[in-house]
């Protein structure tokens, strides 16, 4: 089936083949015609597949063959998501496909000045993509409006439902209309949020694409031995190796992420970071950057593991494992995405063995071991470039990392 089969409105046509979209992929074949009809969806799909389209496609036609006046504040679709990043990329991906339309679409998140927001609410904003924080901070100010929201998308929804922003969407759902459609659109669904989801939904169509394995058959993903000490030497060795391949390097922590680009820097690589404690501007900036291919190593926490679609990525690096199962999953999706192909390797310590059988007991299958033989493990360490191997001075950088992430403490006023 094709995109022109669907009878959407001309602009949307023309906005679909100006961005390439030709035949939809299984989410979005799946997923478009219940929605247009105004059912609620529950959808899981693999990263990669196109979800955000599956749903913002509909979505539009929907608001475009009913057109409706907004008073100042009112939105007509809310789209929640768990990160700053992910309403950045979904707004983005809305606003392609409106153009031409009579459709405004504003992107609601922290970390920003909230006055360019407040005055687009003011002017009206159909379509809304929200983090909770900030669009709880604007309806407690009686900036935003929810009584006329038809249609509500959790995005992401697993995360959406999980207990840091469970007590919000509770919040959320009682200022909603109770007639309005609800769309979960999701890579994994934990089974103790299953029986929450299904009762916010009704009678929801329940889609799920290739179900029995949770990572995309577009990537190769191995996992490698490497102590815990000696993981920066063979991400400096893979770098090298892979000059001008882009590479998405996660690890656990903020000072991690730290830490590993020192170790980076040390050895004349060009490297950025990006996690929590950066202001949203900065978030942007580094991103662009990597997604332009200015910088080809980007060290990341989960916080850009969630959905976001960034092009061409040749290799995933877990330099850590992650402590949740189906943040592996978000993980190494970023890698290929779409008809790409993609590769993700995964360095596990001694101390990460039961971290890794947890991860494989979610993917239910074992991740294909990629072996390190002794000489080209000993030769890799050996041969490094970086001259602070010992374990003093790798101490004093933690502290001293630990020390600028907290900041200088205040001095007490006399």
């Amino acid at each position: 089936m094709k995109f022109s089969q669907y009878r959407f409105v001309p602009e949307l046509e023309t906005n679909l083949e100006t961005a390439g979209f030709k035949k939809p992929t299984d989410i979005q074949f799946k997923a478009i015609t219940p929605i247009l009809k105004k059912e609620d969806v529950l959808a899981i799909a693999q990263t990669g597949t196109g979800k955000t389209a599956a749903f913002a496609i509909p979505v539009i036609q929907l608001l475009a063959t009913n057109t409706k006046k907004l008073q100042p504040g009112e939105v007509r679709c809310l789209v929640m998501v768990p990160t700053h990043e992910l309403a950045i990329q979904v707004a983005d991906v809305f606003r392609q496909f409106v153009q031409g339309l009579d459709i405004q679409v504003l992107g609601l998140f922290g970390g920003t000045e909230q006055d360019p927001q407040i005055e687009q609410l003011k002017k009206g904003a159909e379509i809304v993509v929200a983090t909770p924080g900030r669009l709880f901070d604007l309806e407690s100010q009686l900036v935003i409006h929810l009584e006329q929201v038809e249609i509500l998308v959790l995005d992401e929804a697993d995360r959406m439902l999980e207990f840091g922003f469970l007590k919000d969407m509770r919040h959320l759902v009682k200022k909603l209309p109770r007639f309005r459609q609800t769309l979960f659109f999701s890579a994994t669904i934990n089974e103790n949020i299953k029986d929450l989801a299904y009762g916010l939904v009704r009678h929801a169509v329940r889609i799920q694409i290739s179900p029995k394995d949770k990572v995309s058959k577009n990537i190769d993903h191995f996992v490698s031995y490497i102590e815990m000490d000696h993981k920066r030497f063979f991400l400096e060795s893979f770098i090298f190796k892979n000059p001008e391949a882009k590479i998405l390097v996660f690890v656990r922590t903020k000072v991690r992420a730290e830490r590993v680009l020192n170790a980076m820097e040390r050895v004349d690589i060009k490297t950025e970071t990006i996690h929590g404690d950066k202001e949203q501007e900065v978030r942007t900036a580094v991103m662009e950057r990597f997604k332009s291919g200015t910088n080809k190593v980007l060290i990341a926490t989960d916080v850009s593991a969630r959905g976001v679609d960034i092009p061409n990525v040749d290799f995933v690096i877990n330099y850590d494992l992650p402590d949740i199962p189906e943040n592996y999953v978000h993980r190494v999706g970023r890698t290929g995405r779409g008809v790409n192909r993609g590769t993700a390797i995964s360095f596990c310590s001694e101390e990460e063995k039961e971290v890794l059988k947890e991860i494989e007991t979610f993917l239910q299958k074992p991740i294909t071991i990629l072996d390190i033989e002794k000489k080209d493990y000993k030769l890799t360490v050996d041969l490094t470039m970086d001259s602070t191997k010992d374990w003093r001075t790798l101490l004093k950088e933690q502290e001293k990392l630990e020390q600028s992430l907290k900041g200088k403490p205040h001095k007490k006023k006399k």
